[in-house]
Protein backbone atom coordinates (compact mmCIF):
# COMPACT_ATOMS: atom_id res chain seq x y z
CA UNK A 1 0.00 0.00 0.00
CA UNK A 2 1.45 3.43 -0.91
CA UNK A 3 2.14 5.96 1.80
CA UNK A 4 -1.13 7.89 2.42
CA UNK A 5 -1.04 11.54 1.27
CA UNK A 6 -1.16 14.47 3.68
CA UNK A 7 -3.76 17.22 4.01
CA UNK A 8 -1.27 20.11 4.23
CA UNK A 9 1.10 21.76 1.81
CA UNK A 10 0.41 22.82 -1.74
CA UNK A 11 -0.54 19.27 -2.71
CA UNK A 12 -2.95 18.86 0.21
CA UNK A 13 -6.04 20.31 -1.50
CA UNK A 14 -5.51 18.03 -4.48
CA UNK A 15 -5.49 15.00 -2.20
CA UNK A 16 -8.47 16.26 -0.18
CA UNK A 17 -10.80 17.06 -3.07
CA UNK A 18 -11.74 13.49 -4.11
CA UNK A 19 -11.95 12.41 -0.48
CA UNK A 20 -14.32 15.27 0.29
CA UNK A 21 -16.56 14.20 -2.58
CA UNK A 22 -16.76 10.76 -0.99
CA UNK A 23 -17.53 12.30 2.42
CA UNK A 24 -20.23 14.61 1.05
CA UNK A 25 -21.89 11.73 -0.80
CA UNK A 26 -21.80 9.62 2.35
CA UNK A 27 -23.33 12.44 4.41
CA UNK A 28 -26.17 12.70 1.90
CA UNK A 29 -26.74 8.95 1.64
CA UNK A 30 -26.71 8.44 5.41
CA UNK A 31 -29.19 11.25 6.01
CA UNK A 32 -31.46 9.88 3.28
CA UNK A 33 -31.44 6.41 4.83
CA UNK A 34 -32.18 7.81 8.27
CA UNK A 35 -35.02 9.97 6.94
CA UNK A 36 -35.69 11.69 10.23
CA UNK A 37 -34.17 13.43 13.24
CA UNK A 38 -32.56 10.24 14.59
CA UNK A 39 -32.47 6.51 13.77
CA UNK A 40 -35.41 4.37 14.82
CA UNK A 41 -35.18 1.36 17.09
CA UNK A 42 -33.44 2.57 20.21
CA UNK A 43 -29.92 1.91 21.52
CA UNK A 44 -29.72 -1.86 20.91
CA UNK A 45 -30.96 -1.62 17.32
CA UNK A 46 -28.73 1.32 16.44
CA UNK A 47 -25.64 -0.24 18.01
CA UNK A 48 -26.20 -3.56 16.24
CA UNK A 49 -26.80 -1.89 12.87
CA UNK A 50 -23.78 0.39 13.22
CA UNK A 51 -21.44 -2.46 14.10
CA UNK A 52 -22.67 -4.75 11.34
CA UNK A 53 -22.45 -2.06 8.66
CA UNK A 54 -19.04 -0.69 9.61
CA UNK A 55 -17.16 -3.93 10.18
CA UNK A 56 -14.03 -4.15 12.32
CA UNK A 57 -12.45 -0.82 13.21
CA UNK A 58 -8.94 -2.26 12.91
CA UNK A 59 -8.81 -4.97 10.22
CA UNK A 60 -5.62 -6.85 9.39
CA UNK A 61 -5.70 -5.40 5.87
CA UNK A 62 -6.92 -1.86 5.28
CA UNK A 63 -9.97 -1.26 3.11
CA UNK A 64 -8.62 1.93 1.50
CA UNK A 65 -9.55 5.57 2.08
CA UNK A 66 -12.70 5.82 -0.04
CA UNK A 67 -14.22 2.59 1.25
CA UNK A 68 -13.46 3.49 4.87
CA UNK A 69 -14.82 7.02 4.51
CA UNK A 70 -17.92 5.87 2.64
CA UNK A 71 -18.65 3.06 5.10
CA UNK A 72 -18.07 4.86 8.38
CA UNK A 73 -19.39 8.31 7.45
CA UNK A 74 -22.54 6.79 5.98
CA UNK A 75 -23.07 4.67 9.09
CA UNK A 76 -22.41 7.58 11.43
CA UNK A 77 -24.80 9.82 9.51
CA UNK A 78 -27.50 7.18 9.29
CA UNK A 79 -27.23 6.69 13.04
CA UNK A 80 -26.94 10.35 13.97
CA UNK A 81 -29.21 12.63 15.94
CA UNK A 82 -29.24 15.45 13.39
CA UNK A 83 -29.62 18.91 14.96
CA UNK A 84 -30.38 20.32 11.51
CA UNK A 85 -33.70 18.41 11.51
CA UNK A 86 -36.49 20.63 12.87
CA UNK A 87 -37.72 17.82 15.16
CA UNK A 88 -34.30 17.39 16.80
CA UNK A 89 -34.69 19.92 19.58
CA UNK A 90 -33.83 18.32 22.90
CA UNK A 91 -30.62 20.02 23.92
CA UNK A 92 -28.35 23.02 23.40
CA UNK A 93 -27.06 21.04 20.43
CA UNK A 94 -26.86 23.44 17.55
CA UNK A 95 -27.00 22.76 13.81
CA UNK A 96 -23.65 24.24 12.71
CA UNK A 97 -23.52 26.70 9.86
CA UNK A 98 -22.09 25.28 6.64
CA UNK A 99 -19.49 28.04 6.48
CA UNK A 100 -18.33 27.27 10.05
CA UNK A 101 -17.99 23.57 9.22
CA UNK A 102 -16.02 24.46 6.07
CA UNK A 103 -13.69 26.64 8.15
CA UNK A 104 -13.28 23.74 10.58
CA UNK A 105 -12.08 21.60 7.68
CA UNK A 106 -9.36 24.15 6.94
CA UNK A 107 -8.36 24.16 10.61
CA UNK A 108 -8.06 20.37 10.55
CA UNK A 109 -6.05 20.37 7.34
CA UNK A 110 -3.60 23.02 8.55
CA UNK A 111 -3.58 21.57 12.09
CA UNK A 112 -1.99 24.48 13.97
CA UNK A 113 -1.33 23.64 17.60
CA UNK A 114 -2.11 26.63 19.77
CA UNK A 115 0.55 26.02 22.42
CA UNK A 116 3.51 27.80 20.80
CA UNK A 117 3.91 30.52 18.19
CA UNK A 118 6.16 28.42 15.95
CA UNK A 119 3.29 25.93 15.50
CA UNK A 120 0.63 28.56 14.84
CA UNK A 121 2.00 31.91 13.64
CA UNK A 122 -1.09 33.31 11.89
CA UNK A 123 -3.56 31.32 13.99
CA UNK A 124 -2.21 32.84 17.20
CA UNK A 125 -2.62 36.36 15.79
CA UNK A 126 -6.17 35.58 14.63
CA UNK A 127 -7.06 34.09 18.00
CA UNK A 128 -5.77 37.18 19.82
CA UNK A 129 -7.87 39.45 17.60
CA UNK A 130 -10.97 37.28 18.02
CA UNK A 131 -10.77 36.96 21.80
CA UNK A 132 -10.18 40.69 22.17
CA UNK A 133 -13.18 41.41 19.93
CA UNK A 134 -15.54 39.12 21.83
CA UNK A 135 -14.29 40.35 25.21
CA UNK A 136 -14.96 43.93 24.12
CA UNK A 137 -18.58 43.00 23.33
CA UNK A 138 -18.96 41.84 26.93
CA UNK A 139 -16.82 44.57 28.55
CA UNK A 140 -17.23 47.62 26.29
CA UNK A 141 -16.10 50.12 28.95
CA UNK A 142 -12.76 48.66 30.04
CA UNK A 143 -9.53 49.45 28.15
CA UNK A 144 -8.01 45.98 27.96
CA UNK A 145 -10.62 43.20 28.08
CA UNK A 146 -9.53 39.73 27.04
CA UNK A 147 -10.77 36.16 26.72
CA UNK A 148 -9.52 32.63 26.26
CA UNK A 149 -11.03 29.93 24.10
CA UNK A 150 -12.27 26.80 25.84
CA UNK A 151 -13.87 23.51 24.90
CA UNK A 152 -17.23 24.83 26.08
CA UNK A 153 -19.17 26.18 29.00
CA UNK A 154 -18.00 23.53 31.45
CA UNK A 155 -14.30 24.30 30.95
CA UNK A 156 -14.98 28.04 30.99
CA UNK A 157 -16.84 27.78 34.31
CA UNK A 158 -14.01 25.72 35.77
CA UNK A 159 -11.48 28.35 34.67
CA UNK A 160 -13.62 31.09 36.22
CA UNK A 161 -13.57 29.34 39.60
CA UNK A 162 -9.85 28.67 39.24
CA UNK A 163 -9.12 32.36 38.64
CA UNK A 164 -11.28 33.31 41.62
CA UNK A 165 -9.42 30.82 43.80
CA UNK A 166 -6.09 32.26 42.66
CA UNK A 167 -7.29 35.77 43.54
CA UNK A 168 -8.65 34.95 46.99
CA UNK A 169 -7.58 31.47 48.10
CA UNK A 170 -10.12 28.75 49.03
CA UNK A 171 -13.23 30.87 48.65
CA UNK A 172 -16.87 29.88 49.12
CA UNK A 173 -19.07 29.70 46.02
CA UNK A 174 -22.73 30.68 46.09
CA UNK A 175 -25.06 29.61 43.30
CA UNK A 176 -28.79 29.12 42.83
CA UNK A 177 -30.63 25.85 42.34
CA UNK A 178 -30.81 26.67 38.62
CA UNK A 179 -27.01 26.72 38.15
CA UNK A 180 -25.30 24.39 35.69
CA UNK A 181 -23.92 21.18 37.18
CA UNK A 182 -20.40 22.19 36.13
CA UNK A 183 -20.26 24.73 38.98
CA UNK A 184 -20.49 22.03 41.65
CA UNK A 185 -18.12 19.82 39.70
CA UNK A 186 -15.58 22.64 39.41
CA UNK A 187 -15.54 23.13 43.18
CA UNK A 188 -14.80 19.41 43.55
CA UNK A 189 -12.01 19.49 40.96
CA UNK A 190 -10.44 22.56 42.58
CA UNK A 191 -10.70 21.30 46.16
CA UNK A 192 -13.11 24.09 47.12
CA UNK A 193 -16.05 23.77 49.52
CA UNK A 194 -19.30 22.64 47.96
CA UNK A 195 -21.37 25.60 46.77
CA UNK A 196 -23.98 27.13 49.00
CA UNK A 197 -27.13 26.63 46.94
CA UNK A 198 -29.89 29.22 47.35
CA UNK A 199 -33.45 28.96 46.02
CA UNK A 200 -34.46 29.73 42.46
CA UNK A 201 -38.23 30.24 42.56
CA UNK A 202 -39.68 30.81 39.11
CA UNK A 203 -36.44 29.41 37.70
CA UNK A 204 -34.15 32.34 38.58
CA UNK A 205 -31.93 33.22 41.52
CA UNK A 206 -33.79 34.77 44.45
CA UNK A 207 -32.09 38.12 45.26
CA UNK A 208 -33.46 38.13 48.81
CA UNK A 209 -31.92 34.72 49.48
CA UNK A 210 -28.68 35.93 47.93
CA UNK A 211 -28.65 39.00 50.20
CA UNK A 212 -29.19 36.76 53.22
CA UNK A 213 -26.35 34.43 52.16
CA UNK A 214 -23.95 37.30 51.50
CA UNK A 215 -24.81 38.79 54.89
CA UNK A 216 -24.38 35.52 56.78
CA UNK A 217 -21.34 33.93 55.15
CA UNK A 218 -17.80 35.05 55.93
CA UNK A 219 -14.54 34.95 54.03
CA UNK A 220 -14.03 35.48 50.31
CA UNK A 221 -17.18 34.73 48.30
CA UNK A 222 -17.90 34.06 44.64
CA UNK A 223 -21.46 34.32 43.35
CA UNK A 224 -22.20 32.46 40.12
CA UNK A 225 -25.28 33.64 38.21
CA UNK A 226 -26.80 32.15 35.07
CA UNK A 227 -27.86 33.80 31.82
CA UNK A 228 -29.77 31.02 30.12
CA UNK A 229 -30.44 27.89 32.17
CA UNK A 230 -30.37 24.46 30.57
CA UNK A 231 -33.87 23.57 31.78
CA UNK A 232 -36.00 26.65 31.03
CA UNK A 233 -33.57 29.09 29.40
CA UNK A 234 -34.30 31.74 32.02
CA UNK A 235 -31.90 34.54 32.94
CA UNK A 236 -31.11 35.57 36.49
CA UNK A 237 -31.63 39.27 37.43
CA UNK A 238 -28.01 40.05 36.57
CA UNK A 239 -27.90 43.75 37.38
CA UNK A 240 -29.59 43.25 40.76
CA UNK A 241 -27.19 40.40 41.57
CA UNK A 242 -24.20 42.52 40.50
CA UNK A 243 -25.36 45.29 42.83
CA UNK A 244 -25.57 42.89 45.77
CA UNK A 245 -22.12 41.43 45.12
CA UNK A 246 -20.64 44.93 44.89
CA UNK A 247 -22.27 45.96 48.15
CA UNK A 248 -20.97 42.88 49.98
CA UNK A 249 -17.53 42.79 48.35
CA UNK A 250 -18.08 39.41 46.65
CA UNK A 251 -16.83 38.40 43.21
CA UNK A 252 -19.33 37.61 40.45
CA UNK A 253 -19.14 35.05 37.67
CA UNK A 254 -21.92 34.87 35.08
CA UNK A 255 -22.45 31.66 33.15
CA UNK A 256 -23.85 33.03 29.89
CA UNK A 257 -22.98 29.94 27.86
CA UNK A 258 -26.49 29.89 26.39
CA UNK A 259 -27.68 33.48 26.55
CA UNK A 260 -24.44 35.37 25.96
CA UNK A 261 -24.86 35.81 22.17
CA UNK A 262 -28.00 37.88 22.83
CA UNK A 263 -25.51 40.74 23.19
CA UNK A 264 -25.28 40.77 19.39
CA UNK A 265 -29.02 41.38 18.97
CA UNK A 266 -30.22 44.99 19.46
CA UNK A 267 -33.68 43.52 20.07
CA UNK A 268 -32.70 41.19 22.89
CA UNK A 269 -29.46 42.48 24.45
CA UNK A 270 -31.44 44.21 27.22
CA UNK A 271 -31.97 40.74 28.72
CA UNK A 272 -28.28 40.79 29.66
CA UNK A 273 -28.20 44.16 31.42
CA UNK A 274 -25.49 43.98 34.08
CA UNK A 275 -23.40 41.32 32.32
CA UNK A 276 -20.42 43.69 32.09
CA UNK A 277 -20.28 43.95 35.90
CA UNK A 278 -19.08 40.36 36.31
CA UNK A 279 -15.46 39.47 37.08
CA UNK A 280 -15.69 36.62 34.56
CA UNK A 281 -18.22 35.61 31.89
CA UNK A 282 -18.73 32.28 30.14
CA UNK A 283 -19.86 32.26 26.52
CA UNK A 284 -20.44 29.20 24.35
CA UNK A 285 -20.82 29.68 20.61
CA UNK A 286 -21.60 26.05 19.88
CA UNK A 287 -25.00 26.83 21.36
CA UNK A 288 -26.65 30.06 20.18
CA UNK A 289 -23.71 30.72 17.84
CA UNK A 290 -24.13 27.86 15.35
CA UNK A 291 -20.54 26.66 15.58
CA UNK A 292 -19.32 23.06 15.42
CA UNK A 293 -18.17 21.99 18.87
CA UNK A 294 -16.13 23.17 20.48
CA UNK A 295 -16.33 26.95 20.71
CA UNK A 296 -16.36 28.14 24.33
CA UNK A 297 -15.10 31.46 25.68
CA UNK A 298 -14.15 32.79 29.11
CA UNK A 299 -13.95 36.59 29.16
CA UNK A 300 -12.39 38.93 31.73
CA UNK A 301 -12.47 42.74 31.97
CA UNK A 302 -8.67 43.08 31.97
CA UNK A 303 -6.06 40.87 30.33
CA UNK A 304 -3.98 40.88 33.53
CA UNK A 305 -6.72 38.84 35.20
CA UNK A 306 -5.57 35.86 33.11
CA UNK A 307 -2.03 36.00 34.54
CA UNK A 308 -2.55 33.03 36.91
CA UNK A 309 -2.85 30.78 33.84
CA UNK A 310 0.77 31.43 32.92
CA UNK A 311 2.86 28.29 32.75
CA UNK A 312 6.51 27.75 31.79
CA UNK A 313 7.77 24.90 29.63
CA UNK A 314 11.21 25.64 28.14
CA UNK A 315 10.57 23.77 24.90
CA UNK A 316 7.47 25.89 24.21
CA UNK A 317 8.06 29.33 25.77
CA UNK A 318 11.71 29.68 26.68
CA UNK A 319 12.47 32.96 28.44
CA UNK A 320 14.91 34.14 25.80
CA UNK A 321 12.39 33.42 23.03
CA UNK A 322 9.74 35.40 24.85
CA UNK A 323 12.16 38.26 25.49
CA UNK A 324 13.04 38.23 21.80
CA UNK A 325 9.40 38.79 20.90
CA UNK A 326 7.89 35.34 20.29
CA UNK A 327 4.38 35.34 21.77
CA UNK A 328 3.85 33.10 24.80
CA UNK A 329 0.70 31.04 24.19
CA UNK A 330 0.79 28.64 27.14
CA UNK A 331 -1.05 31.13 29.34
CA UNK A 332 -4.00 31.10 26.94
CA UNK A 333 -5.31 27.78 28.20
CA UNK A 334 -4.83 24.98 30.72
CA UNK A 335 -4.53 22.67 27.72
CA UNK A 336 -1.30 22.23 25.79
CA UNK A 337 -2.18 20.96 22.32
CA UNK A 338 -5.44 22.55 21.20
CA UNK A 339 -7.19 23.22 17.92
CA UNK A 340 -7.50 26.67 16.29
CA UNK A 341 -11.19 26.98 17.11
CA UNK A 342 -10.87 30.73 16.57
CA UNK A 343 -10.88 30.23 12.79
CA UNK A 344 -14.46 28.99 12.40
CA UNK A 345 -15.74 31.64 14.82
CA UNK A 346 -13.88 34.43 13.04
CA UNK A 347 -15.10 33.24 9.63
CA UNK A 348 -18.69 33.30 10.90
CA UNK A 349 -18.40 36.76 12.46
CA UNK A 350 -16.81 38.22 9.35
CA UNK A 351 -19.14 36.52 6.88
CA UNK A 352 -22.37 37.49 8.65
CA UNK A 353 -21.40 40.70 10.43
CA UNK A 354 -23.44 42.20 13.23
CA UNK A 355 -26.61 42.43 11.16
CA UNK A 356 -26.45 38.83 9.98
CA UNK A 357 -25.79 37.45 13.45
CA UNK A 358 -28.59 39.56 14.94
CA UNK A 359 -30.95 38.27 12.27
CA UNK A 360 -30.09 34.64 13.07
CA UNK A 361 -30.64 35.22 16.78
CA UNK A 362 -33.90 37.09 16.28
CA UNK A 363 -35.25 34.49 13.85
CA UNK A 364 -34.47 31.70 16.27
CA UNK A 365 -36.15 33.39 19.21
CA UNK A 366 -39.16 34.17 17.02
CA UNK A 367 -39.56 30.48 16.19
CA UNK A 368 -39.63 29.70 19.92
CA UNK A 369 -42.41 32.21 20.52
CA UNK A 370 -44.35 30.81 17.59
CA UNK A 371 -44.15 27.31 19.03
CA UNK A 372 -45.26 28.66 22.40
CA UNK A 373 -48.26 30.32 20.73
CA UNK A 374 -49.29 27.04 19.10
CA UNK A 375 -49.03 25.16 22.39
CA UNK A 376 -50.94 27.85 24.26
CA UNK A 377 -53.77 27.60 21.73
CA UNK A 378 -53.82 23.79 21.60
CA UNK A 379 -56.71 22.17 23.52
CA UNK A 380 -54.64 19.14 24.55
CA UNK A 381 -51.32 20.74 25.45
CA UNK A 382 -50.14 22.88 28.35
CA UNK A 383 -47.41 25.53 28.06
CA UNK A 384 -45.13 26.01 31.05
CA UNK A 385 -44.25 29.66 30.37
CA UNK A 386 -43.33 32.06 27.61
CA UNK A 387 -39.76 31.40 26.44
CA UNK A 388 -37.01 33.71 27.68
CA UNK A 389 -34.57 32.68 24.96
CA UNK A 390 -35.50 29.69 22.79
CA UNK A 391 -36.45 26.94 25.24
CA UNK A 392 -40.10 25.90 25.34
CA UNK A 393 -41.50 23.55 28.01
CA UNK A 394 -44.85 21.85 27.51
CA UNK A 395 -46.77 18.67 28.26
CA UNK A 396 -50.01 16.99 27.23
CA UNK A 397 -52.89 17.89 29.50
CA UNK A 398 -54.38 15.32 31.83
CA UNK A 399 -51.25 13.20 32.12
CA UNK A 400 -48.68 12.37 34.78
CA UNK A 401 -44.88 12.51 34.84
CA UNK A 402 -44.49 8.81 34.03
CA UNK A 403 -46.57 9.25 30.90
CA UNK A 404 -44.59 12.34 29.87
CA UNK A 405 -41.35 10.34 30.12
CA UNK A 406 -42.93 7.51 28.12
CA UNK A 407 -44.00 9.90 25.36
CA UNK A 408 -40.46 11.22 25.05
CA UNK A 409 -38.87 7.78 24.92
CA UNK A 410 -41.46 6.53 22.42
CA UNK A 411 -40.69 9.40 20.06
CA UNK A 412 -36.97 8.61 20.42
CA UNK A 413 -37.47 4.89 19.86
CA UNK A 414 -39.52 5.50 16.73
CA UNK A 415 -37.04 8.03 15.38
CA UNK A 416 -39.76 10.67 15.09
CA UNK A 417 -38.52 13.44 17.38
CA UNK A 418 -35.79 14.33 19.85
CA UNK A 419 -37.26 16.29 22.75
CA UNK A 420 -35.62 16.92 26.09
CA UNK A 421 -37.01 16.69 29.59
CA UNK A 422 -36.99 19.19 32.43
CA UNK A 423 -38.45 19.41 35.92
CA UNK A 424 -40.16 22.68 36.78
CA UNK A 425 -42.77 23.51 39.44
CA UNK A 426 -42.55 19.94 40.69
CA UNK A 427 -43.56 18.35 37.39
CA UNK A 428 -41.86 16.81 34.38
CA UNK A 429 -42.12 18.67 31.06
CA UNK A 430 -41.15 17.98 27.49
CA UNK A 431 -38.46 20.43 26.43
CA UNK A 432 -37.96 21.87 22.95
CA UNK A 433 -34.69 23.78 22.69
CA UNK A 434 -35.00 25.62 19.39
CA UNK A 435 -31.70 26.54 17.73
CA UNK A 436 -32.54 26.08 14.05
CA UNK A 437 -33.36 29.39 12.34
CA UNK A 438 -34.74 27.48 9.32
CA UNK A 439 -37.56 25.87 11.31
CA UNK A 440 -41.00 26.70 9.86
CA UNK A 441 -44.52 26.91 11.34
CA UNK A 442 -45.35 23.70 9.47
CA UNK A 443 -42.48 21.97 11.29
CA UNK A 444 -44.00 23.07 14.60
CA UNK A 445 -47.45 21.80 13.64
CA UNK A 446 -46.04 18.39 12.68
CA UNK A 447 -44.05 18.16 15.91
CA UNK A 448 -47.07 18.88 18.09
CA UNK A 449 -49.15 16.40 16.11
CA UNK A 450 -46.52 13.74 16.75
CA UNK A 451 -46.59 14.52 20.46
CA UNK A 452 -50.38 14.43 20.81
CA UNK A 453 -50.79 11.27 18.73
CA UNK A 454 -48.04 9.57 20.72
CA UNK A 455 -49.67 10.68 23.96
CA UNK A 456 -52.94 9.07 22.87
CA UNK A 457 -51.35 5.81 21.72
CA UNK A 458 -49.15 5.38 24.78
CA UNK A 459 -52.06 6.11 27.11
CA UNK A 460 -54.16 3.28 25.67
CA UNK A 461 -51.48 0.78 24.68
CA UNK A 462 -50.32 -1.61 27.40
CA UNK A 463 -46.66 -1.33 28.28
CA UNK A 464 -44.47 -4.04 26.69
CA UNK A 465 -43.50 -6.95 28.88
CA UNK A 466 -40.09 -6.47 30.51
CA UNK A 467 -37.13 -8.25 28.96
CA UNK A 468 -35.80 -11.31 30.75
CA UNK A 469 -33.11 -10.33 33.18
CA UNK A 470 -29.57 -10.98 32.01
CA UNK A 471 -27.55 -13.46 34.07
CA UNK A 472 -25.50 -11.71 36.73
CA UNK A 473 -21.95 -10.84 35.74
CA UNK A 474 -19.07 -12.29 37.76
CA UNK A 475 -18.35 -10.10 40.73
CA UNK A 476 -15.11 -8.16 40.58
CA UNK A 477 -13.77 -5.65 43.09
CA UNK A 478 -15.03 -2.16 42.25
CA UNK A 479 -12.38 0.50 41.68
CA UNK A 480 -12.13 3.27 44.22
CA UNK A 481 -14.03 6.37 43.09
CA UNK A 482 -14.65 9.73 44.67
CA UNK A 483 -18.29 10.88 44.50
CA UNK A 484 -18.84 14.04 42.52
CA UNK A 485 -18.83 17.08 44.76
CA UNK A 486 -16.84 15.45 47.56
CA UNK A 487 -13.37 16.54 48.55
CA UNK A 488 -10.93 13.74 47.60
CA UNK A 489 -8.32 14.85 50.10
Amino acid sequence: MPTPPLAGGTAGPTHLRPLLETVLTALHDGATRRNGPLPAGGPDTVTHHTRTTTGPVLPDNGTGPHHALRTLVTALTEGAADPAHPHCAAHLHTPPLALAAAADLAASALNPSMDSWDQAPAASALEADLTRTLATEIYPHTPHPDAVITTGGTEANQLALLLARERHGPLQTICAANAHHSITRATWLLGLPRPVVIPAPRGVMDPTALHDALTTLTGPLLVTATAGTTDTGRIDPLDHIAGLTTTHGADLHIDAAYGGPLLLSPTHRHLLTGLHRAHTVTLDLHKLGWQPASAGILAVPDHHHLAPLHHHAPYLNADDDTEAGLPDLLGRSLRTTRRPDALKIAVTLQALGRDGLADLIDRTLTTAHHLADLIDQHPHLQLYARPTISTVLFRPTGTDDTHVATIRRTLLDQGHAVLGRAHADGRLWLKATLLNPHTTPEDHHRLLTLVTHTATRTRTTPAPAPRPAAPPAPRTPAPHTTPEGSNPR
